[in-house]
């Protein structure tokens, strides 16, 4: 199942289920979900009657981030090899953990808003995944059984916030800064999360390219690692990084611009498009 959030001409933002090949979106609020994160809590994964709850054509509503509402979003650093070496940083012994602030998610067609308090907004393409089921100290053995479904995120980031302390949450949470979409891909339709395509582009400049083959702190790790200090809850979010390419490890920088769509394209996700706008 593709989990989704949408709105029609009426503006209220519902959770749905996207049957892509037949241009169609069931709405979830008949079936008394509020949200999305209520689905995810239900561990909902599949709907065996769409028929039965109001249906609406693809073209006709709009799509939000399909969780716009997740208890944390952590997010890992410096978890593919080559972006450690870019960043001309060691790898490291232990996750690099921080967290993006529930204000800065905004969905797909969503604008990203470049602040006028940096001068180097950069990108970065990652796959992230969803806790369904939560747990506490939960064996790396055991990570199947609490990944609800993965989706697309561009961690965007504010270089020279970031340089400036030794802590990265602030620099990632600009309002816009953490894109996310089309939609949650339930973890039944993804047979092996560690083997996808990973790419990210701005207008028809592909500036990454890799596999999440190449995760140095693989699905199963993370889980173990994060719920060994704090309880995952149903709805998490885990950004797991970002491969090379990315336009702080540039020559020269390759910062985001005012005009440019970007686009992060994650194989059997689909793509995540957002334009750039100045404050």
């Amino acid at each position: 199942m593709k989990l989704i959030s949408f709105s029609t001409k009426d503006g209220k933002v519902c959770a749905g289920a996207l049957f892509k090949e037949e241009n169609r979106v069931v709405d979830l609020a008949a079936a008394g979900y509020a949200d999305s994160l209520a689905v995810i809590a239900a561990g909902m994964t599949s709907i065996e009657k769409p028929d039965i709850h109001p249906n609406y054509k693809l073209s006709e509503v709009r799509l939000h981030a399909p969780l716009a509402n997740p208890p944390r979003v952590f997010a890992i650093g410096l978890n593919y090899r080559e972006h450690a070496i870019e960043s001309k940083m060691a790898f490291p012994e232990f996750p690099v953990v921080f967290f993006k602030l529930q204000t800065a998610i905004v969905g797909p067609g969503d604008a990203i808003v470049l602040p006028k308090n940096s001068s180097e907004p950069d990108y970065e393409a990652e796959l992230a995944f969803v806790i369904g089921k939560g747990g506490f100290r939960i064996p790396a053995s055991a990570w199947r059984e609490h990944v609800y479904g993965y989706t697309i995120i561009n961690d965007v980031s504010a270089r020279d916030i970031q340089r400036s302390t030794s802590q990265w949450s602030l620099a990632k949470s600009f309002p816009t800064f953490c894109p996310m979409g089309p939609a949650i891909v339930t973890a039944d339709e993804v047979a092996d999360p560690h083997a996808l395509k990973i790419g990210l582009s701005i207008d028809s400049e592909v500036l990454q390219n890799s596999t999440t083959g190449e995760l140095i702190f693989k699905i199963p790790d993370l889980i173990e690692y994060l719920s060994s200090i704090t309880p995952l809850l149903p709805g998490d979010i885990v950004s797991t990084g970002t491969p090379s390419g990315v336009g702080m490890g540039r020559t020269p920088k390759r910062w985001l611009k005012q005009g440019e769509s970007v686009t992060v394209t994650i194989e059997g996700l689909g793509s995540l498009t957002n334009p750039v706008v100045a404050e």
